[in-house]
């Protein structure tokens, strides 16, 4: 009866082969969570922009009412 060891070849291609799925499922599992955080980001940023875009409008408004009440 043979005994494999580690260094033998067809053991080897096959941890190979497992280390290089394994790598191809966290690379896909870090381009996923990139992406996913890429577009929260994004989305949080526009939403900020607009916040303040309406902050600042209204700080308009409100400050051309008054002195359009100040001159009357």
């Amino acid at each position: 009866m043979r005994h494999l060891s580690l260094s033998h070849p067809s053991l080897m291609a096959l941890l190979a082969g497992l280390v290089l799925a394994g790598c191809a499922d966290v690379k896909e599992a870090g381009r996923t969570i990139g992406h996913t955080t890429k577009q929260v980001t994004r989305d949080i940023g526009h939403t900020t922009r607009d916040v303040t875009r309406e902050i600042g409008h209204g700080t308009r408004d409100a400050v051309k009412q008054v002195g359009e009440e100040l001159s009357d």
